[in-house]
């Protein structure tokens, strides 16, 4: 997991070859003007999707982690915090292979990381991660998807 500001994602290009064409997409469009729903970017390795989601509180966020893409994901409404476990203490639970998910509905996060709008946090598969944590009724984000 990584939690950074946007003006630092440069800086981590050299983790995934698609991590630049995020980089290059932020630069080139509005995320905030941005309509919800799926926007590819490369082929079915690299998209965002722009979602408006129901805010939820600690105990209502679920764990969830993925094994084909990595997760930047992006608050652009207001911020969000998010719970992280480490995959490797969580239960071997059903993999949803078409949806890349596993999900953890009855477990809470270990640890929560804050996360404001201009700041990003990167998921990676061994990052157990419960988003959408805020105290505002719903969150605006970005959820760029990519081929890990």
């Amino acid at each position: 997991m990584i939690i950074d500001t946007l003006d630092n994602l440069a800086k981590y290009v050299g983790l995934n070859p698609l991590f630049k064409e995020v980089v290059a997409f932020i630069e080139n469009n509005n995320l905030a003007a941005m309509e919800p729903g799926k926007h590819p970017i490369k082929d079915g390795d690299l998209f965002v999707n722009i979602q408006v989601a129901k805010g939820k509180a600690p105990d209502e966020a679920v764990l969830e982690t993925h094994r084909r893409m990595i997760d930047i994901q992006i608050p652009i409404s207001g911020p969000e915090t998010f719970g992280y476990t480490p995959l490797c203490r969580l239960p071997e639970l059903e993999y949803n292979d078409e949806k890349d998910i596993t999900k953890y509905p009855d477990l809470m996060a270990e640890s929560f990381v804050d996360c404001q709008p201009g700041m990003f946090a990167i998921f990676f598969p061994q990052d157990g991660h419960a988003p959408c944590i805020t105290m505002m009724p719903e969150i605006k984000k970005a959820i760029f998807k990519v081929k890990f």
